[in-house]
């Protein structure tokens, strides 16, 4: 295939077998774009089994095992330096694309300022969405939530599940940081990290909503519990990664904030005019995801203050 200023290359990262019918239907689906890759990559984490499945089994896909230590920043940067393509996609392995989803989500590349994008991201729930679930914090099972763009526009940051990114600028800053990610209970926003890097080298992000993807969300992640968890590890995460930049890391964070109690008002003036107690059950699921945001943030600030405790992350070299 002809190389062209939008060829790309799509890096699948995984990790474990009991995903493997998910990665088998995201390549699926990355085969099936109207827009076809150049070529597409699978990255096995520290798992030699499945790497010797994967080279076994998976036709016309290449595949590699992290050249990192565990974790997925590593998974995806070994990709990437695999590419030659001047755009990297990024998809899970627990995604389906929607056939169109490359070819809009590479258009903004036209502009040579635009350093990545994102797409819209829908959560894939494997049983009916919880009554509590407030549209505000579908980010919490990796789900574009209420209040990003409708239209294509800039935004700091998108998502990994769901990004492009120009191949020069992401080698440049170094990829993904090693050792700030999410492996075992720690959920760090490496995506975020990285799009802040990405545009401190010069350039900006687009946001393309109608470059759609569906993501998968297992029963266990609907809980009310796995929800608390999930704002609290995103406050912690949120509070390291601010540590690691100069200036306002964290302005979106605080332009969400103030946009919730609106969010709260809203459910409850739904409640009230008779559309259901579920609209009180979101009421309730916002102020929840708050305080347990806020809380994770307030534990993760005093932790930092301990004498001694400095940041073990670094960027790839």
């Amino acid at each position: 295939m002809t190389e062209t200023p939008l060829a790309t290359t799509i890096v699948i990262p995984t990790y474990t077998e009991k995903r493997w019918s998910y990665l088998l239907r995201t390549l699926a689906s990355a085969r099936a774009q109207s827009h076809q890759p150049d070529e597409i990559v699978v990255v096995v984490d520290h798992n030699p089994a499945m790497f010797e499945r994967a080279k076994r089994e998976l036709d016309g896909v290449t595949v590699l095992e992290n050249a990192y230590a565990q974790g997925v920043s590593g998974n995806r940067n070994t990709g990437a330096e695999h590419a030659s393509t001047p755009l990297i996609a990024f998809l899970d392995d627990d995604i389906i694309a929607d056939r169109h989803w490359l070819a809009r989500q590479i258009e903004p590349f036209a502009d040579p300022d635009v350093v990545g994008t994102g797409g819209a991201i829908v959560p894939a729930w494997a049983g009916r969405p919880p009554r509590w679930m407030p549209a505000e914090f579908l980010w919490a099972v990796g789900g574009s939530y209420a209040g990003m763009p409708t239209e294509t526009a800039p935004v700091r940051n998108v998502w990994s599940a769901n990004m492009i990114v120009r191949r020069t600028t992401f080698l440049a800053v170094g990829g993904f940081r090693l050792g700030f990610g999410k492996l075992g209970n720690r959920n760090r926003p490496e995506d975020t990290d990285l799009c802040l890097r990405m545009s401190e080298a010069g350039g900006h992000w687009m946001y393309v909503p109608a470059a759609v993807i569906q993501h998968e969300v297992p029963a266990e992640r609907a809980t009310f519990r796995f929800f608390v968890r999930r704002c609290y590890a995103e406050g912690r995460g949120k509070v390291q990664m601010a540590a690691l930049h100069r200036g306002d890391p964290l302005g979106a964070e605080r332009n969400y904030l103030w946009s919730l109690p609106r969010a709260v008002l809203r459910h409850l003036g739904r409640a009230a005019r008779g559309q259901g107690v579920d609209q009180l059950l979101r009421a309730g699921g916002v102020v929840a995801g708050v305080a347990a945001a806020g809380a994770g943030g307030v534990v993760e600030t005093v932790s930092s203050r301990r004498p001694g405790r400095r940041p073990t992350v670094r960027a790839a070299q």
